[in-house]
């Protein structure tokens, strides 16, 4: 029975590791889209190749943390924009520095409902693979 449980205990935690990596996968693809005229197309490639191992090798319900992942950037494009809409300025060691920020709520909202698909599709997988097993 111990034995059973901890098999039990095991295969969640292994599930839920490779829906991080494929929360990572997302999140490294959609940066590399988000700069994709500086640093954009070694991400993709990095992204791309890391996709194909756990394609290989992962969990197959787990492919949905890719969604997940696409959340990251989205809901840091929010946090960088926190002081919009408007022209934001903010004192520094020389003197002040303003910038251009958009509206938040956007991104905030878009990066939300991916992280939301993505976790709850996921579940729902996850609770249909044990009910079949």
């Amino acid at each position: 029975m111990q034995r059973k449980v901890s098999a039990v205990l095991d295969d969640r935690a292994s599930e839920w590791g490779w829906f991080l990596a494929w929360l990572a996968v997302g999140g490294c693809v959609a940066l590399g889209l988000a700069a994709l005229l500086s640093v954009g197309l070694v991400l993709i490639v990095l992204g791309a190749l890391a996709a194909v191992f756990l394609l290989r090798k992962g969990h197959r319900n787990a492919v949905v943390g890719g969604i997940t992942g696409l959340s990251l950037p989205l809901s840091y494009l929010a946090y960088l924009n926190r002081g919009g809409p408007g022209n934001v300025c903010r004192a520094t060691a020389g003197g002040e520095t303003c910038t251009d920020e958009y509206a938040p709520v956007p991104f905030l909202i878009a990066g939300a409902l991916l992280f939301a698909a993505g976790l709850l599709v996921f579940l729902i997988l996850d609770r249909r693979h044990k009910a079949t097993s």
